[in-house]
């Protein structure tokens, strides 16, 4: 009697250890996340049309074009009224700040971007690659959630110089696990010069480039509010491209053939 006891009880155990992992899982499932990869604008160690010192420091996030200024990333993002930050850390020398924004009214939505030390934009092309391939994937702990970043991220995002232009990888990225991942990479020439290094890697652009442009995050912004409306990749791309045109002063036409989708 006693061993039946004591069996029942592991087996109940069991049952309610199975069923708590399962209920996280699927709680977990609900939760959106979109990564974004920054290589902060560096006049010393990227081969870019010079800026002002202080913006083109790739060693200062703060004030650094793609990041603090105020169509940087962190900025922007910080200054939307669809966005709250809600963390801020340093990861390390090459990440010099990670940003966590939860949507504000989109339940368990967040947005991660990460500030490369621009000396390292080979680094966070890579990541970016690796991510967006599926190859890296990981997750990070916010108030009791468990939210995907990099291959366990919804969207994928690299933005600044396209380094592309200036180095060359010779890492091969292929997606293994048949998962086809969202991308935007807002950089020059991006389709030209990522294109081959994605071919195999089962993305679905819903965003990239034909030509010269600002990586400013007006455009991502506005895009992930189409993405957020689950609207298909041509409105996602309007989209980027009405806000382009809006900021960059230039005429809708000029900013969709600049801003294109798919293959």
């Amino acid at each position: 009697m006693k061993k039946m006891r004591i069996f029942f009880i592991f087996g109940f155990l069991i049952f309610y250890s199975f069923t708590l992992k399962a209920d996280s899982q699927d709680k977990n499932k609900e939760i959106k996340s979109i990564h974004i990869f920054v290589a902060l604008c560096d006049n010393k160690y990227q081969g870019i049309v010079k800026v002002p010192e202080k913006i083109g420091n790739g060693q200062d996030s703060e004030n650094n074009l793609y990041w603090g200024c105020a169509y940087g990333i962190k900025t922007y993002f910080k200054r939307s009224k669809e966005w709250k930050l809600v963390k801020s850390e340093k990861l390390n020398s090459i990440v010099l700040e990670r940003v966590i924004f939860k949507h504000i009214t989109e339940k368990d939505t967040y947005l991660i971007a990460d500030a490369y030390d621009g000396k390292y934009i080979k680094e966070c092309t890579k990541d970016f690659l690796s991510a967006g391939s599926g190859i890296e994937k990981d997750t990070i702990e916010l108030n009791g959630k468990t939210i995907g970043i990099g291959g366990n991220a919804g969207l994928i995002s690299y933005i600044g110089h396209n380094g592309l232009m200036d180095f060359n990888i010779r890492n091969k990225y292929v997606n293994k696990d048949k998962k086809k991942r969202d991308i935007i990479i807002l950089a020059c020439y991006s389709k030209l010069y990522f294109s081959k290094h994605l071919n195999s890697a089962n993305v679905n652009p819903l965003i990239w480039t034909t030509g010269r442009m600002a990586p400013e995050a007006y455009t991502i912004h506005t895009a992930v509010n189409g993405y957020l409306k689950k609207e298909d990749n041509e409105k996602i791309r309007e989209r980027g491209a009405e806000a382009y045109s809006k900021y960059q002063k230039c005429s809708k036409k000029a900013a969709r053939n600049l801003l294109v989708t798919g293959w």
